[in-house]
């Protein structure tokens, strides 16, 4: 009996994920809570040239925020940009805008090239972003499923430099800035396939066994998650939160799982509705009212277990992967970087 339910709470939980499951959930939502004008405030967006990235960065955009892109390729990320100011309106008289280096300097959309898998690019581009912008929200959706095992340049399995790695060095980069501001939030896009991982910390870079891209980015955001819940204890005046957006129809899905999105197309969510929760927990006042450290699907806290999984691990585990990721990132670290 007890399997029965637990396979009956995952379909489900399947169902949800889709488009459908969407429409079935926003009939709860409540409209005042993105009816909000976040003009003044700062937020940078990981991968925000394309899919949940880009929709969330034009939400923000329509609602007055100051909005950096973080992007890898210079091309697409600037055709994006220009899509973001030309269907949003968001731009600054140029008088108002301070003589820095960007690309374009009029607007309220600033770009910057930074390849999420490469550390000691992250670090640097921190210390400079810090030395010229406040920051009031880090959104970390940037990630990557590479089916093969491949090497970044540093020698660091791509999954795991780009879905973990780099969020935790980008954030921690960038979490004496956030300090500094009220009301600060950090959102961290994974995904629910981390359901099915239980944290692993003997092999970060899966180098041992057969490699299983998408196992091993479901483990990339099972480490999301528990990252999201560990920092939440020691930084208390800024709000963490994890998210799964449900199946989505972007470039990244359609990339790298062909067989899934042919399968699935038709009932696959909007970019936009992929989007919805990351901006709710960006903007509305509502999300702080709850907890730190939670993980959300549909503007609302979930869990991060199927029931009778076993998928939970020691505090000690979590720990472990907290000290892991902290000597990975110092290996990289400029030693003119500060803290």
């Amino acid at each position: 009996m007890s399997w029965y339910r637990n396979t009956v709470w995952f379909v489900k939980g399947l169902r949800e994920y889709t488009r459908s499951g969407y429409e079935s959930a926003s009939k709860h939502f409540n409209p005042a809570d993105l009816e909000v004008n976040v003009a003044g405030k700062s937020f940078l967006i990981t991968g925000s040239n394309s899919g949940i990235g880009k929709a969330t960065a034009k939400e923000i955009a329509k609602r007055g925020g100051t909005v950096h892109l973080v992007c890898r390729n210079k091309g697409r990320a600037e055709d994006a940009r220009g899509e973001i100011v030309t269907e949003t309106g968001n731009q600054l008289p140029s008088v108002t805008q301070p003589a820095l280096h960007f690309s374009s300097l009029m607007e309220n959309v600033f770009l910057h090239i930074v390849d999420i898998s490469n550390p000691k690019e992250i670090w640097k581009f921190a210390e400079q972003f810090k030395n010229e912008h406040k920051l009031n929200v880090l959104i970390n959706n940037a990630g990557c499923m590479v089916n093969n095992r491949e090497l970044t340049e540093d020698g660091l399995e791509k999954n795991f430099a780009t879905n973990t790695l780099g969020t935790y060095v980008l954030t921690t980069a960038l979490l004496p800035l956030l300090e500094k501001e009220a009301d600060a939030r950090v959102i961290t896009v994974s995904s629910g396939g981390m359901l099915v991982q239980k944290l692993d910390v003997s092999d970060l870079q899966s180098g041992s066994g057969t490699f299983d891209g998408t196992m091993v980015y479901a483990q990339n955001k099972r480490q999301q998650v528990v990252l999201t819940e560990q920092w939440a204890k020691t930084h208390r005046n800024i709000h963490f939160s994890v998210m799964h957006p449900g199946w989505a129809d972007t470039p990244a899905v359609r990339s790298s799982m062909p067989d899934f999105y042919q399968k699935m197309k038709n009932s696959l969510r909007t970019e936009a509705q992929g989007a919805d929760t990351v901006v709710w927990l960006a903007v509305s006042s509502e999300a702080t009212k709850l907890p730190s450290g939670l993980f959300f699907q549909d503007r609302q806290p979930v869990p991060t277990h199927l029931p009778l999984a076993s998928t939970h691990s020691p505090p000690g585990d979590e720990e472990k992967l907290m000290e892991l990721l902290e000597e990975f990132s110092q290996k990289f670290k400029s030693p003119s970087s500060g803290t």
